[in-house]
């Protein structure tokens, strides 16, 4: 098939440290590579792909020097994709709504994974306004959130398990790897490894509109001799941290669409210590691949309850559930769906023509 991918412009693809979308978005453009698709994937151009790239800017919008407004270049990103949509069999786009408007015109179907909450004023209302798009949700929870809207599947994300090393020991210290939000919660991460009196790892990103909780949460906490902050990391020192850590530490205080940091702490061996919140029922195994615990109390225990989970468990778990085959497979039979629907219509339109 000719598939094109549209991805956001902020990060390249893949993202050099922090970037969930981006990742998941190029290992899907790999798969679809190697299994014959022509994928043209239109991002930054300091993306690496084995797809066509097609540069809507030269570099990604966090490394390039700020611009007044930064909606216009991914508008005009996607007036070119839909420009061009006679050259593709399906418009896949990851760019939240920014492709709606477009897809009433479109002469291709289009797929749009929504990868963030969708639980916020108007945003259900809107998606039901475009019906023309189908949705792919990457959670059972996300998609409860807007029932009515045009739902094509739920695709769990995959990883490319090669590039995740299996730790068979693990190691004493607990881990928090991401974003430094208040609904990720690295400050009630550092509480439940404080008083469970185990060294805790902080890892991530401050985005610039949440400096703010980051310097009278988190900071004052950094002082702990038990707490070490590292920043933002590349992915071999991100997997070497998550394969020798006794445990992730995922804390949160929102309905988590997916949570990709889960399943590659899983895939290294290294259960997950979690809040049962959004989509974590759905990737974690409770008692099996890690602990799901609601109270402080609770996640302070579940810090020496995971000593005893198979890491081995874990690894299978992500292998049997979420490898970027089983999310290839997933999606290529969206495509096809659609594809074929959008013929039948084209077929039906042309005979009442006639």
């Amino acid at each position: 098939m000719r598939v094109a991918q549209v991805a956001p412009l902020v990060l390249p693809v893949p993202p050099a440290e922090y970037g969930g979308t981006e990742r998941v978005i190029y290992n899907l453009c790999e798969a679809l590579v190697s299994r014959g698709h022509e994928v043209t994937l239109f991002a930054s151009g300091d993306s690496d792909t084995s797809a066509r790239l097609a540069p809507a800017v030269p570099k990604a919008l966090s490394n390039g020097a700020p611009i007044p407004d930064p909606i216009a270049p991914v508008l005009r990103m996607h007036a070119e994709v839909f420009r061009r949509a006679r050259e593709f069999d399906v418009i896949h786009t990851h760019t939240d709504y920014f492709a709606f408007p477009f897809a009433r015109e479109s002469a291709a179907p289009v797929l749009t994974t929504l990868h963030g909450r969708l639980d916020i004023p108007y945003y259900r209302e809107m998606l039901q306004l475009f019906p023309e798009v189908h949705l792919a949700a990457i959670s059972r929870s996300q998609q409860s959130q807007a029932p009515g809207a045009n739902w094509a599947a739920t695709v769990h994300h995959g990883l490319a398990l090669g590039d995740y090393e299996f730790g068979r020991q693990g190691g004493e210290g607990l881990v928090f790897l991401g974003r430094l939000s208040p609904e990720k919660a690295p400050h009630s991460a550092i509480d439940v490894a404080v008083d469970a009196g185990v060294p805790l790892t902080l890892a991530g990103r401050v985005h610039g509109e949440e400096a703010d909780y980051f310097e009278r949460e988190v900071v004052p906490r950094l002082s702990h001799p038990l707490v070490r902050f590292v920043g933002e990391l590349g992915d071999r020192e991100k997997q070497t941290l998550l394969r020798n850590a006794r445990a992730l530490l995922f804390p949160i205080d929102w309905p988590e669409p997916f949570g990709l940091v889960m399943i590659e702490a899983m895939a290294c061996g290294t259960p997950v210590i979690a809040r049962p919140m959004g989509a974590a029922p759905e990737v974690v195994v409770h008692g099996v691949t890690g602990v799901l615990a609601d109270s402080h109390d609770e996640l302070v225990a579940a810090v020496a309850k995971v000593r005893s989970l198979d890491r081995a468990a874990c690894r299978r778990h992500v292998e049997e559930n979420f490898s970027v085959d089983a999310m290839a497979d997933r999606y290529e039979c969206i495509y096809n769906e659609v594809a074929s629907r959008q013929r039948l219509m084209g077929l039906r339109r042309f005979r009442r023509a006639t």
